[in-house]
């Protein structure tokens, strides 16, 4: 489906300090019922999963106007399963730098503010 590269690793405190310094771009791609019942990492921008294909290719109309695949993006979901697909399809779409930082709760206890949905 998509190539085989992996998302560069990324411990949970480089990936609070990329964020908190503009270095780089949070995904969250849980689905909106756990986003609601959880909260989200602080700036993160929600793109489910389901919705990455449209929202993360350039080419695409649909494209998020907050992504660009030149800067750095961190990707997490519920536990890293969904979140290194994620990182593999932006990968494919030309996004250079790409990490997957496992789930929310390595967000939080790498320093990471949360926010509600």
């Amino acid at each position: 489906m998509f190539g085989r590269q992996s998302a560069k690793p990324i411990t949970p405190q480089d990936a609070v300090s990329k964020v908190n310094n503009n270095e780089a771009i949070i995904i969250d791609v849980r689905d909106i019922n756990e986003l609601m019942m959880s909260g989200k990492a602080k700036g993160a921008i929600h793109v489910p999963l389901m919705m990455l294909q449209s929202k993360a290719d350039p080419r695409h109309p649909e494209f998020h106007p907050e992504l660009d695949v030149d800067k750095p993006v961190i990707i997490y979901c519920a536990s890293g399963s969904r979140s290194g697909m994620a990182a593999q399809m932006m990968m494919s779409y030309g996004f250079k730098e790409v990490y997957n930082l496992g789930g929310l709760a390595h967000w939080y206890h790498g320093g990471g503010e949360l926010e509600a949905a």
